[in-house]
């Protein structure tokens, strides 16, 4: 039997200016795919490009991770903002990273909302619909990589690609969304990676103790969290041990 396959992607691209966060170099050692911060939430120009870059390089799959607009709180903080606002933030950033991303030899693969955006697009069917019209509208035929939730599939019904996926450092709440940590900590590589390989069979038990369906086609390593390499390499190596194939997701229509 051929393995099973599963996209195991990690936030990237998350440092400003002179300040680094994260080793990518070796984090993409152990990853598929990357979802590169674009300016809002974390992020420039350089970084952005140094990311794609070495993204590039490693054999991983491009995807966007645009954010509220709130370097401050990492784009961890909801900002009150209507949908048309929300769209129109989100395809400025996919835009500014998919034009650097195309100097460098790179097509975008898919659009992750991050932190509170994230939170907010899963718990709100018609923006995520949206969000994912305003991105084909404006040329960007990505799949949405989101939880898999009644969001992903109202957007899934209007006919647009998505990728299901969930966060296998972070707690779930009941319903299946991750419960965001505002200063990421060291955890356990093993214990997630036992979470990952829990995740990637479809379940998922939340912070309340329940044993509630997680059906993904991806996984998240944060890159930003200070073992977020010993985690990636755990996660990778209980997956391929599990009979799972690592690699990129391809979208569910």
């Amino acid at each position: 039997m051929a393995p099973t396959p599963i996209d195991v992607n990690a936030d990237a691209g998350e440092s400003f200016g002179r300040w680094p966060l994260g080793d990518e170099v070796s984090l993409f050692a152990f990853v598929s795919s990357t979802n590169i911060a674009c300016g809002h939430h974390a992020g420039d120009p350089a970084t952005m490009r140094a990311a794609v870059g070495a993204a590039r390089d490693a054999g991983v799959a491009v995807g966007a991770h645009p954010g509220y607009d709130d370097k401050v709180g990492f784009g961890r903080r909801a900002i009150a903002m209507s949908i048309a606002e929300t769209v129109d933030s989100v395809v400025y950033q996919v835009g500014a990273l998919a034009a650097i991303a195309a100097s460098e030899g790179v097509r975008l693969r898919h659009v992750k909302p991050h932190g509170a955006l994230m939170g907010a697009v899963c718990r709100d069917r018609e923006l995520a619909v949206a969000l994912a019209a305003g991105l084909f509208s404006a040329g960007f035929e990505l799949p949405l990589m989101i939880a898999p939730t009644a969001a992903l599939t109202a957007v899934r019904t209007a006919g647009h690609p998505v990728i299901p996926e969930n966060a296998i450092d972070l707690d779930f709440d009941d319903d299946g969304i991750n419960v965001i940590e505002p200063r990421p900590a060291a955890k356990d590589p093993e214990r997630v990676a036992e979470t990952a390989v829990t995740v990637a069979r479809g379940r998922a038990v939340t912070v309340s103790g329940r044993s509630i369906a997680m059906s993904v086609r991806s996984v998240c390593v944060h890159g930003d969290r200070p073992n977020a390499v010993p985690i990636a390499a755990a996660v990778n190596r209980s997956l391929t041990a599990a009979g799972f194939d690592v690699r990129p997701a391809e979208p569910w229509v």
